[in-house]
C-alpha cells in the first residue's frame, strides 16, 4: 500500500505540474496542493519509518518515473479510431477524486 500511495503522490503532483502550465490556479486547486503535501509528508515518514531508505530511493524513483509517462501519454493523447479517449481536461476534473483516495490510503496506513 505504501508503494500505491507514493505512486499516487507522484501522479498528482505530476497533474498539478501540467496544470500550472496550462490553466491558472483556483482556491480549490491550492487547498488540494496543501493537503496533498499533507498527506505525502505524513506517507514518506510513514515509509521511513517502515523501510530502509535505499527500497525508498528505488521506489520513490521508479513512481516517479512511472507517473511522468503515464501523464505524457495522457497529454499526448489515447486515440481510439482516431478520437481522443480523455484529455487532461477530464483528469483534473477527477483529481479531487486522486486527492480523497490519497486521503484514505493515508489515514488506513497510519490506523491499521
Amino acid at each position: 500500500m505504501i508503494y500505491l500511495s507514493i505512486l499516487l503522490i507522484f501522479i498528482y503532483f505530476k497533474i498539478a505540474r501540467v496544470h500550472y502550465k496550462e490553466e491558472e490556479l483556483t482556491p480549490l486547486w491550492i487547498v488540494q496542493h496543501v493537503v496533498v503535501l499533507m498527506v505525502s509528508v505524513l506517507i514518506f515518514v510513514y515509509a521511513f519509518e517502515h523501510m530502509s531508505w535505499y527500497v525508498l530511493a528505488g521506489v520513490s524513483f521508479v513512481s516517479f518515473v512511472a507517473a511522468a509517462m503515464l501523464v505524457t501519454a495522457v497529454q499526448l493523447g489515447i486515440f481510439i479510431d482516431g478520437k481522443p479517449l480523455f484529455g487532461m481536461k477530464v483528469v483534473y476534473q477527477n483529481s479531487r477524486y486522486l486527492v480523497l483516495l490519497l486521503c484514505c490510503l493515508c489515514a488506513i496506513l497510519w490506523i491499521g
